[in-house]
């Protein structure tokens, strides 16, 4: 094949480096970036926070500054010759113990003594105190159990097999490990005392080990945590029996709700079972869950919206990102018909220190622009709740704002609206839509919002069924099919009608 040399002209589409970095912050969630922000604030010398001083703080200081002048002008003049003397005695002190030139690795107490000996036994117990409020550790539930472990006497074969049981204790406080396992690594073992643990003697270890706190822990299913809780009870709690005899031998009847089934087999009157079931709801079903602690994850909302003078207003919040600016003095420094590294490296992070402040207002930019379209499509949201929400898509927002849908889905992605109504993400107020019978649109957070409505409004005694809550829909001009009644059931966290049946 001959090889040629071939001229052509064409035109396509480049990702500069600028739109790359505008894209990338323009997705990025608010805890993000306040820390892409605090990395560039780092790294370029350029980069400064703007920090802009109220108007009421400046008024205070200067009120503060008059009336310090005006109670320096009723001093006595004697009173001020004795004070001026002293002044410029302890002055020249002063001036006497500071010497001209420090180095550069001088600390400040080894200029100043300020730090008595009385005051340094509080400062170590204060640093004490702070290393202590440091520890901050969460607890698990392994190490709550290892904690209790530690305390019962045991013998060491016995407290190695508690150890390999608590191993095997899952989050939810369940033994997730068969203790036939437990007994096959101890056989499997070299130590003749190992090999030779029983069966009996692993399951009586379980056994002191379901008496720890919490109540109902290493259980090895759901009726045997409920038994165990039940049975920490006092013996003369009422009902205490019969709620052993259900959760023991017609636990699957229970779960079902089927009462009839339970009062005919477990040879109980309806007032003794809804007393027995009423104590077994009182009961954990996930006994770990009160030791394992989680970190709670607060939202930071990026726009704020509230309503003044009847009209909803949007506004970023202030708290989100702090405002950047170039430093003048490093600004000053640059020359512009010089080429030195020095010059160089100065020229470069001024302009990305550019690039980076434009990025940021182009993305509050493009928040408060579909923002606003947001809120001026769901005021009726804003004003009703669920039940009002119109059915809104990224097309819809797109065509209005004259954006590509993908910008609109980056914008609307783990970014927070703070409301009177509450923090929804975004994307919250983007549903698909069902027709009507009057030909209108319904969307499905408002089919949502009635679905709640009507299981709550429901007979606890005769709970509405998928159809029936697909008819009273229709009756109300929704046509909405049993399956998805049931998909925005289940997207709800509800049960089904069978399980939500109660006795009262």
């Amino acid at each position: 094949m001959k090889q040629a040399l071939q001229l052509k002209m064409g035109q396509h589409l480049t990702m500069t480096p600028q739109l790359q970095q505008a894209i990338r912050l323009l997705q990025l969630s608010t805890l993000d970036l306040q820390q892409e922000i605090q990395e560039a604030l780092e790294s370029n010398p350029m980069l400064e926070v703007a920090e802009e001083e109220s108007a009421s703080e400046n008024a205070a200081d200067q009120a503060s500054s008059d009336a310090e002048i005006s109670n320096h002008e009723s001093v006595s003049a004697s009173a001020k010759t004795s004070e001026s003397e002293d002044i410029q005695a302890t002055d020249s002190d002063w001036n006497d113990d500071i010497p001209n030139e420090l180095s550069t690795d001088s600390n400040w107490e080894d200029t100043y003594q300020t730090v008595s000996s009385s005051s340094s036994a509080s400062s170590h117990d204060f640093s004490d105190m702070e290393m202590e409020s440091n520890d901050t550790a969460d607890e698990t539930l392994q190490d709550h159990l290892n904690w209790q472990l530690n305390l019962t006497p045991m013998s060491p074969i016995d407290e190695l097999i508690a150890t390999n049981i608590i191993d095997g204790i899952n989050v939810d406080g369940y033994l997730s490990v068969e203790l036939d396992s437990i007994l096959d690594y101890f056989q499997r073992q070299d130590d003749e005392q190992l090999k030779n643990i029983e069966l009996d003697e692993v399951e009586a270890v379980l056994r002191r080990i379901q008496q720890f706190d919490p109540p109902g822990v290493a259980a090895r299913d759901l009726s045997e945590c409920l038994a165990i809780q039940l049975q920490q009870l006092p013996p003369k709690t009422d009902y205490r029996a019969e709620a052993l005899k259900l959760v023991t031998q017609y636990i699957h009847l229970l779960g079902n709700h089927d009462y009839k089934q339970l009062m005919r087999k477990a040879r109980i009157r309806e007032p003794q079972l809804l007393e027995a079931i009423n104590l077994i709801r009182t009961l954990n079903p996930k006994p770990g869950s009160m030791i394992t602690s989680t970190q709670s994850e607060y939202v930071i909302p990026d726009v704020l919206v509230y309503k003044e003078k009847d009209v909803w207003q949007v506004t970023l919040n202030p708290e989100v990102a702090p405002k950047l600016r170039i430093n003048d003095s490093y600004a000053d420094l640059i020359r512009r018909a010089d080429s030195s590294p020095d010059n160089t490296y100065l020229k470069n992070h001024l302009q990305e220190a550019r690039w980076f402040i434009k990025s940021l207002l182009s993305r509050n930019d493009t928040l408060m622009k579909v923002t606003h379209e947001i809120v001026k499509r769901q005021e009726a949201f804003l004003e009703h709740g669920d039940e009002a929400m119109r059915p809104m898509v990224l097309h819809d927002i797109a065509e209005a704002v004259e954006m590509h849908e993908s910008t609109i889905s980056r914008v609307t992605t783990q970014k927070y609206m703070h409301t009177p109504r509450g923090i929804f993400e975004l994307k919250y107020f983007f549903s698909s839509h069902v027709t009507t019978v009057n030909g209108g649109t319904c969307s499905s957070t408002a089919i949502r919002a009635l679905i709640k409505k009507l299981v709550i409004a429901e007979s606890p005694t005769k709970p509405l069924s998928d159809n029936k809550i697909a008819q009273l829909l229709e009756e109300q001009g929704i046509n909405v099919a049993r399956r998805t009644i049931a998909k925005y059931r289940e997207s709800l966290s509800i049960p089904p009608s069978n399980e939500r049946k109660r006795l009262v």
